[in-house]
């Protein structure tokens, strides 16, 4: 995947970017199936690799195809870049081992909500309590935000309508 991105970030053709890109939202989301995260697998092959880069093939046919020349002074802002790469790696670190049982999400969370989601919110399926009662909040944080993004998107690919014969001055 660092493979593409390195790929990516070289790349002056947005059409080759915005394909490289859904590539990169594919190869994401099978990794994800990989992690046991269907779920949100699909999500990021519906949305990342489906919809988005719909979305910006489109947007492109109104701009031009090649990014502008780089900014020759490129130091700032690597030094930017690896900065908060090395807190987010350093953020990473307290984290418990991948999968250890003894986390504790393991030994609180998921034993409450496989014991307790039927009783408390009264859906039999656990993931849907999880997302419509636990996490309703959430969830209805992140639709809002994925309808928001998708009507500014259509506000910007609009075409303005012309008007006929210099009426309505």
């Amino acid at each position: 995947m660092s493979v593409l991105v390195v790929v990516m970030a070289a790349q002056r053709n947005l059409f080759a970017i915005v394909v490289l890109g859904g590539i990169y939202s594919f190869v994401m989301a099978s990794a994800l199936v990989a992690l046991d995260a269907v779920d949100v697998a699909m999500t990021e092959a519906s949305v990342g690799a489906g919809i988005s880069t719909v979305l910006l093939l489109g947007a492109l046919r109104l701009v031009r195809v090649s990014e502008a020349a780089p900014a020759r002074r490129i130091a700032l802002p690597l030094a930017v870049s690896v900065a908060v790469a090395a807190v987010l790696v350093y953020g990473t670190l307290g984290l418990p081992a991948f999968s250890d049982p003894q986390a504790a999400i393991h030994t609180h969370v998921v034993p409450r909500y496989l014991g307790e989601s039927l009783r408390e919110t009264g859906v039999p399926n656990v993931v849907t309590s999880v997302l419509a009662s636990y996490r309703g909040f959430d969830t209805l944080g992140e639709t809002t935000v994925v309808f928001t993004a998708g009507a500014g998107v259509i506000a910007l690919l609009r075409r303005p309508r012309r008007r006929q014969g210099g009426e309505g001055k």
